[in-house]
C-alpha cells in the first residue's frame, strides 16, 4: 500500500456497521488495539504504518460515553503517529439534542462535542442526520452531513398510492419534506409540545390523514414516546396503515415494549446504532453504502453534494 492511500479504522461502539464500510470499500478493516487499564483507563495503538495516510476513523458517540473518549483518543494517536488527515466518521452524532440553551444553567452539549473532536486533531467529519442541521456551524472544519431518505424512499415508493408523509414535531419538517419531494406526496405536520424530557403531547394535527396510509419520519427514537404518540394521534384521527423511518434507533427504556403494543405497523431503521434487541415490528436497513461511498469520494477530492439528499426549499 502506498503512501498518501487511506486506511479505515473501527471504534468499538459499532464494528459490525465498520466491517460492512470497509467490504464495501475492498479494504480491510485497520489494526487497532483499544484496551482498558484495570481502573477503566482507555488505551489506544495502531499496529500499522499510517504515517501519511488518509485515516478514516468508525465511531457511533452513542451510550456509554466512554464511546466519545475512545474516539477522542483513537484521533489523537493518529495525529500523533503522522497520519496526513483524519476524517471522522460518526454514524450517530451523539449528544446533539442539547444544541442551545432553552433554560438557564444547561450545557450546550454539541459544541463541547465539536470543540472535543476538533482539539483531538479531526480534519474532516462525516456523519449522517443530525438532530438539528445548524450543529455543523458549530464546527470550523469540513462537515459532510449526509441523509438517510435515499435509503429509505425506495421501500415506500410503491407501498401505496395513498402515501402522506408525517414529521412529528415542527423541528423535522425539512427531513419530511425531503421524504415528500422524493416520494410525490402530500407533507403533515404533528404540533407538540414536551412537558419535561422524554414525554411528548400531541396538541394538533396539521394536515388530513383520513383514510390514508402514513410513514412518519425522524432522525432518532430514543424512548419512543414521540413516535407513540403521534401514532395514537393519527388512529384517533383516522389514518391507516401508519410505517416509521427512523435513522438512529436508541430504544432505550420502554421503547421496545411500546413499538410491540402499538398500533405503527411497522418501523425501519438504520444499523449507525447496533440493535441489542430487536422486534417483529422492526427492520433494520444498512448505511454502509452511502457511508463507504462518501468515504470513497473524500478520499478522492470528488463533491459527494449528490448524498446530501434534502430539500433546500
Amino acid at each position: 500500500m502506498a503512501i498518501g492511500d487511506y486506511k479505515v479504522f473501527s471504534g468499538s461502539s459499532n464494528r459490525p456497521l465498520a466491517e460492512k464500510i470497509a467490504a464495501r470499500l475492498g479494504k480491510p478493516l485497520g489494526q487497532v488495539e483499544l484496551k482498558r487499564f484495570s481502573d477503566g483507563e482507555i488505551w489506544v495503538k495502531y499496529h500499522e504504518n499510517i504515517r501519511g495516510f488518509d485515516v478514516f476513523i468508525i465511531q457511533a458517540t452513542i451510550p456509554p460515553a466512554e464511546n466519545i473518549l475512545e474516539l477522542l483518543i483513537m484521533m489523537d494517536a493518529a495525529k500523533r503517529a503522522s497520519a496526513k488527515r483524519i476524517t471522522a466518521v460518526i454514524p450517530y452524532f451523539g449528544y446533539s439534542r442539547q444544541d442551545r440553551k432553552d433554560q438557564p444553567r444547561v450545557s450546550i452539549t454539541a459544541k463541547l462535542l465539536a470543540n472535543l473532536i476538533t482539539v483531538a486533531g479531526a480534519d474532516r467529519i462525516i456523519t449522517m442526520d443530525l438532530h438539528a442541521a445548524q450543529i455543523q456551524g458549530f464546527f470550523d472544519i469540513p462537515f459532510d452531513h449526509l441523509y438517510s431518505s435515499s435509503l429509505f424512499s425506495g421501500i415506500f415508493r410503491n407501498i401505496s398510492e395513498n402515501l402522506v408523509v408525517v414529521s412529528p414535531d415542527i423541528g423535522g419538517i425539512k427531513m419530511a419534506r425531503s421524504y415528500a419531494k422524493r416520494l410525490h406526496c402530500s407533507l403533515v405536520v404533528i404540533d407538540k409540545r414536551r412537558p419535561k424530557q422524554n414525554l411528548a403531547e400531541v396538541i394538533h394535527i396539521i394536515g388530513s390523514v383520513e383514510n390514508k396510509d402514513v410513514l412518519l419520519v425522524d432522525d432518532l427514537i430514543d424512548t419512543g414516546g414521540t413516535l407513540i404518540s403521534a401514532v395514537e394521534a393519527l388512529k384517533k384521527n383516522r389514518a391507516r396503515n401508519i410505517y416509521g423511518s427512523i435513522t438512529h434507533p436508541l430504544l432505550s427504556g420502554p421503547a421496545l415494549e411500546r413499538i410491540k403494543n402499538s398500533e405503527l405497523t411497522k418501523l425501519y431503521v438504520t444499523d449507525t446504532i447496533p440493535l441489542k434487541n430487536g422486534s417483529d415490528k422492526i427492520e433494520v436497513v444498512s448505511a454502509s453504502d452511502i457511508f463507504a461511498e462518501a468515504i470513497r469520494r473524500t478520499y478522492n477530492n470528488e463533491s459527494i453534494s449528490s448524498l446530501f439528499d434534502i430539500d433546500k426549499g
